[in-house]
């Protein structure tokens, strides 16, 4: 497995970051560069929030978010969830995405979080092979209200 470089998104990464979202949604509403790197700045500046990449030789290859919710249960602790996972099509099955999970999930544990979740709206086999590789367990019911 080749190994890239993983660390937190700066502003400097907006327009990479921008390129490798297209990758995940690809018939997404179209978002000015102006209107991105202001969303990107307020979720930089969110402590509770961490948007995490992969970077190979520079270019960004992947990226993950991770939220850290508090919760008055379990201790008080709180609890992590991912959210939008993707890696760039040109870098996929090499294990970058994995990597960028693993450390995901390293925050969530440093930050006392007493579970990590995510869900997927994907049904391909490949892509919840991938999560369970990635140490993520399918064993509960997700429901959602989509706006």
């Amino acid at each position: 497995m080749l190994k890239c470089v993983v660390r937190d998104v700066t502003i400097r990464d907006a327009i990479a970051l921008q390129d490798v979202y297209a990758h995940m949604h690809p018939n997404d509403p179209e978002v000015s560069e102006p209107a991105f790197r202001n969303a990107l700045a307020l979720a930089i500046d969110d402590p509770l929030q961490h948007i995490i990449v992969g970077e190979l030789d520079g270019p960004i290859v992947g990226v993950c978010s991770l939220y850290i919710l508090p919760n008055l249960t379990r201790g008080c602790r709180p609890f992590g969830l991912v959210e939008n996972v993707v890696t760039h099509r040109d870098h996929r099955r090499l294990g970058y995405g994995r990597q960028i999970l693993a450390e995901a999930a390293s925050r969530a544990k440093r930050m006392g979080c007493y579970k990590l979740m995510l869900m997927t709206g994907s049904k391909r086999p490949e892509v919840l092979a991938f999560y369970e590789d990635a140490g993520f367990k399918q064993n509960k019911t997700g429901f959602q209200i989509r706006f």
